[in-house]
């Protein structure tokens, strides 16, 4: 079940929300129904998928247990936990694809397990294991095996992030506050749900007719349709993602539950290590708090290069983990040298560019990289940026002119608007929650 389809708009979440502020009056606990509907929610994708997030929630609460509760196998079972989950995560996302490697590598001919691709896992993974990091550092307030079934199904945030701790969850939703229909609360969440719809809706929808038709046929593109076909991708990207965790977060907002901001205008970052700072959040603090830092703590002496070539690992591990796929390496890969360079250039050279042009920078390398983001394999990114620099002609900019803004005027002003949303209008969190956010994001960082 997606958030802007009629199914959730008109009936999933209004049955939610009239459940959630009801069973109080009951001393029915809310717990119990948000985990009952998130179970729905989860299920209504595809049911198959249920018993092993089941299993990955019973298995990971015992062996959280025994971390807390352990004092000389501590490592030990916070090793056997991270085992287990990325042991899962590369059984039902990434085998197929280490087959489909070995096979090439090999000439061997080994069948593909064709398992299917469970919802969510890769953000509930990741979750998960900021618990079991949390459990060993002794800073899980208590482990009630209700509130964590909530915390790792909470249908919200369970599909596209954003990622958050267990503790900021369980404070909130353990608070009394949570059990009053607040009048603020709703608005906002509405207001900023109907953003996200909105985003989703309009603009990535509209987006998105336009940049699959041209990646069905690369090859008659010229200059000017392949840079307004890739501009058009990092749009509907930009857009389809936000839109996600803006209607997660208003969702969620109108149960009284506030949730981190995982989007902070990032196309108008000014280098890549301010894009990072700005796109998808909470998955860099997760790679910086729980892979990055622990990884130089190891360390007695940290040198540049050695923080370089972990920031390369982080980077091609970002990449790798959004899909099992040659191109999302190389998208990791090219993000990984952008903040490399950033930092070398700041350490090495004094010097300041115009901001303007900074972001010009920024997003065109941003825009380049997206490319392989989107591409079926490395052969489509490669053919759309080399018509990306091929020679323009008078020809092209006739037909252009005359019959592709035409037959795509729609697509033309959903791509112009979009410009002037992302670099003149406020962010949604700055819109009209960036007050309540800004409390609760502390706990996160």
């Amino acid at each position: 079940m997606l958030f802007y389809t009629k199914e959730f708009i008109l009936l999933f979440f209004p049955l939610t929300l009239c459940l959630y502020y009801i069973v109080s009056k009951f001393y029915v606990c809310k717990k119990i129904i948000l985990i009952i509907l998130s179970l729905a929610f989860y299920s209504w994708w595809n049911v198959y998928y249920l018993p092993l997030i089941l299993f990955s929630v019973i298995v990971n609460f015992f062996i959280g247990r025994k971390i807390r509760h352990s004092y000389n196998k501590k490592n030990f079972y916070l090793f056997l936990s991270i085992i287990f989950n990325i042991f899962l995560l590369i059984i039902f996302k990434y085998l197929d694809f280490f087959i489909d490697n070995l096979n090439f590598l090999t000439n061997s001919n080994i069948s593909n397990f064709n398992l299917p691709f469970p919802l969510g896992i890769s953000f509930y993974t990741f979750q998960i294991i900021t618990y079991l990091v949390d459990c060993y550092y002794s800073e899980i307030k208590e482990d009630k095996f209700k509130n964590f079934f909530l915390f790792v199904i909470f249908f919200p945030q369970l599909i596209a992030g954003p990622i958050i701790k267990y503790n900021y969850f369980t404070d909130q939703i353990n608070s009394k506050f949570v059990n009053r229909f607040n009048v603020d609360n709703f608005i906002k969440g509405v207001f900023i749900f109907l953003i996200g719809f909105i985003k989703k809706v309009y603009f990535a929808n509209t987006l998105s007719f336009y940049v699959d038709k041209s990646f069905s046929s690369l090859n008659e593109l010229n200059f000017i349709t392949a840079w307004i076909t890739s501009f058009s991708f990092t749009f509907q990207f930009y857009f389809d993602f936000s839109a996600y965790v803006d209607m997660a977060l208003g969702c969620a907002l109108m149960m009284n539950i506030i949730l981190p901001k995982n989007f902070n205008s990032p196309l108008k970052s000014v280098n890549l290590i301010d894009f990072w700072k700005r796109w998808h959040i909470t998955l860099t603090n997760f790679l910086m708090n729980y892979i990055y830092f622990p990884i130089l703590s190891t360390k007695k002496e940290i040198s540049f290069a050695f923080t370089m070539i972990i920031t390369l690992f982080i980077f091609l591990l970002a990449g790798f983990w959004h899909g099992p796929s040659w191109t999302f390496l190389i998208f990791g890969f090219l993000h990984g040298i952008g903040v490399i360079f950033n930092h070398i250039t700041s350490k090495l050279f004094n010097f300041k560019i115009n901001k303007f042009f900074s972001i010009f920078l920024t997003i065109n390398y941003i825009n380049i990289t997206f490319i392989f983001f989107r591409s079926e394999n490395l052969n489509d990114s490669f053919l759309l940026i080399k018509k990306m620099f091929s020679k323009i002609d008078l020809f092209e900019i006739y037909n252009f002119l005359y019959f592709d803004i035409a037959e795509y005027n729609s697509h033309y002003i959903a791509l112009a608007v979009s410009f002037l949303v992302i670099f003149l209008f406020k962010n949604s969190n700055q819109i009209n929650i960036e007050k309540i956010l800004v409390k609760k994001e502390k706990n996160f960082n």
